[in-house]
């Protein structure tokens, strides 16, 4: 038998990660297999060769993807052709459901095995695009179990894999040792989380420092702690912190280490939770959109929470704050007894992670392997 050719398509950092991991399990039990498509620098590390740099592919929010909408078009439609050209044995599309479900949809109209690995939120909305996702792929891999319930009520093949996060991030990560390493003393502390993007920084920033000022009238000696997912985040922060008196040490990046430090944590809807969930700090959600944004959303989304912690619990383990209801004064208020509390929350979080924790890339190298002894 010829030697594996895997194909894989990964569109972002997190992809990246996730790709390089399946391929490491790949080739644990394939020493001989070759890797094509596109990834990043650590998908490039275990063998893979990039047709293109996927910084192409890399684009957040609507008039980026509109200004570079025909780059992107075409190509995906070269990489169509050159893949079929290739005949891999498998086509591993890595998120960005967007650029990849298509491909996927190509190559198995072309007899070539797909597989799609990170559901998109189609359990959310627009759920249309599961009649695609089933057209276009012989097996979904989730990180979630309600996404993989999901799938199978829809007659889509599906393996829940468990979380590649779940497997990194201790069971029970060392608060004093994360502390040390930051240089920070002892007594109660708060993770403020406002986002990585621009945006959600604009609209939540302000509203998370006036937060923590409030929080220090509530639990005295409190002190915060702020991970900046870049420069740009960190030099925002820091115009709003002008004209503050805030005990408030700015990190970049270090995210792990500053949940892993913190008491409780004031923090945006969005993956990050997860990674709040993991360490097992116990957690505000809060979130503010557009108006208009918000009203549309409200109308499109199909689950009762936005939080992930939530949506793992299937119940609301984790208060969500949302639009009007997120005051400085009613976070402040919920945030305070966390400090020390948070009990209910931790323990929901300790299981959640031991259900996650299934060593994700195996799981998924075992999937992968099983579609194509059907081959």
């Amino acid at each position: 038998m010829a030697a594996l050719c895997v194909a894989l398509v990964a569109g972002e950092a997190s992809g990246d990660i996730l790709g390089s991991g399946l391929m490491r399990a790949l080739k644990a039990r394939h020493p001989e297999v070759r890797f094509i498509g596109v990834g990043g620098p650590l998908m490039e590390a275990e063998g893979l060769r990039s047709y293109f740099p996927m910084e192409r592919l890399a684009v957040m929010g609507l008039v980026e993807v509109l200004g570079r909408l025909r780059e992107l078009l075409k190509r995906r439609k070269e990489l169509i052709q050159t893949l079929i050209g290739e005949k891999p044995d498998v086509f591993i599309g890595i998120d960005a459901p967007d650029f990849t479900l298509n491909i996927e949809l190509k190559l198995r109209q072309a007899g070539i095995k797909t597989v799609h690995y990170v559901s998109p939120s189609v359990w959310a909305w627009r759920q249309k695009r599961v009649l695609k996702i089933r057209e276009g792929c012989d097996l979904m891999l989730t990180l979630f179990p309600f996404e993989a319930k999901f799938y199978e009520e829809q007659g889509v093949p599906v393996r829940f894999v468990g979380h590649p996060l779940a497997d990194t991030i201790p069971l029970d990560a060392d608060r004093s040792a994360a502390r040390a390493a930051l240089g920070l003393a002892d007594g109660p502390l708060v993770a403020l989380m406002p986002g990585s993007r621009g945006g959600e920084v604009g609209r939540l920033g302000a509203l998370f420092l006036d937060s923590a000022q409030r929080l220090r009238e509530l639990v005295p000696g409190v002190r915060f702690v702020s991970p900046c997912a870049n420069p740009a985040r960190r030099q925002q922060l820091e115009q709003m912190l002008e004209g503050r008196d805030l005990p408030l040490t700015l990190l970049d990046g270090q995210s792990h280490q500053a949940l892993a430090a913190c008491d409780a944590v004031l923090i945006a809807s969005g993956t990050a939770t997860l990674e709040a969930l993991l360490f097992k700090r116990p957690m505000v959600v809060a979130y503010r959109l557009a108006p208009l944004t918000y009203w549309i959303l409200k109308r499109l989304v199909k689950s009762p929470y936005v939080s992930l912690p939530n949506l793992l619990a299937q119940r609301l383990l984790v208060p969500e704050l949302l639009q009007e209801a997120a005051t400085s004064e009613a976070l402040a208020q919920t945030v305070a007894p966390l400090i020390s509390g948070g009990l209910q929350q931790t323990e929901g979080f300790d299981q959640i992670h031991r259900t996650l924790r299934r060593d994700a890339s195996n799981q998924a190298a075992d999937a992968v392997l099983a579609l194509l002894e059907n081959r």
